[in-house]
C-alpha cells in the first residue's frame, strides 16, 4: 500500500463526487484549458489559489514561489508569465502577497539562510528602498507593511516587463492586480488601483 494512501483515497473520493455534481466535468476539463486568470502568489500551503478565490479547476493559472516575487531574471515564472499572456490570453494578472509570510520575516532577520539569501536579497532592497517609511514603526506594523510593499513592488515590475508591455502595445486587454491576503479572516483585498496601458508608468 503506498505511503500517502489517504491522499489518493481523498482524490478518488473527489473526483467521484465532482462526477456526482457536475457529471462531465473532467471532460470538459480535459479538453481546454481558457482561464482568464494569472495568479502569482506565495507557495505557503495557506494561500490556496483557487479556493480562497472560489473558483474551479480550469478557472486560473498558477505560479507560486517563496513571497509572490517577480524578478526579471526568474526565468521559471518569466516561462509561466508568457504562457499564460501570449498563449493563454489571460485578462487579469493578480500578484497576491499575505500577511504573516515567512519570506518576509526571513528578509527582516539578520541572519543567514543560506541559498535562500539570494532570494530574500529583493526584499531587502524593497525594505531598505522603504527604509523612512518603515523605520518608525513598531515590529508587528513594519512586518505588515513590508508585506503590502512587496506586492506593490511585485506589480510594478510586471508592468514593466516586456511580456505585459508587448501585450499591451498589440491592443491585448490585460489588467494588473496587487492583493494581500489575510490569514487571520481569509479577506482578500487591493493594495493599489489596478494597473492597465492607460495608467502605466
Amino acid at each position: 500500500m503506498p505511503t500517502l494512501s489517504k491522499l489518493l483515497e481523498r482524490n478518488r473520493d473527489w473526483a467521484d463526487e465532482t462526477v456526482a455534481e457536475e457529471p462531465g466535468f473532467f471532460t470538459r476539463l480535459a479538453k481546454q484549458q481558457k482561464p482568464k486568470y494569472l495568479w502569482i502568489g506565495c507557495s505557503d500551503s495557506r494561500v490556496p489559489a483557487n479556493q480562497i478565490m472560489g473558483l474551479a479547476p480550469g478557472e486560473v493559472f498558477v505560479h507560486r514561489n517563496i513571497a509572490n516575487m517577480v524578478i526579471h531574471t526568474d526565468m521559471s515564472q518569466l516561462s509561466v508569465l508568457q504562457y499564460a499572456v501570449d498563449i493563454l490570453k489571460v485578462e487579469h494578472v493578480i500578484v497576491t502577497g499575505h500577511y504573516g509570510c515567512g519570506g518576509i520575516e526571513a528578509a527582516m532577520k539578520k541572519e543567514s539562510f543560506g541559498l535562500l539569501d539570494n532570494w530574500l536579497q529583493h526584499i531587502q532592497d524593497i525594505q531598505s528602498y522603504h527604509i523612512d517609511e518603515l523605520e518608525p514603526l513598531d515590529q508587528a506594523a513594519h512586518y505588515d507593511r513590508l508585506c503590502e510593499l512587496n506586492v506593490i513592488s511585485q506589480a510594478d515590475n510586471l508592468q514593466r516587463s516586456p511580456i505585459i508591455r508587448e501585450a499591451w502595445a498589440r491592443g491585448q486587454h490585460l489588467e494588473i492586480h496587487a492583493w494581500i491576503y489575510s490569514l487571520t479572516d481569509g479577506k482578500l483585498r487591493p493594495l493599489q488601483d489596478v494597473i492597465t496601458k492607460a495608467n502605466a508608468h
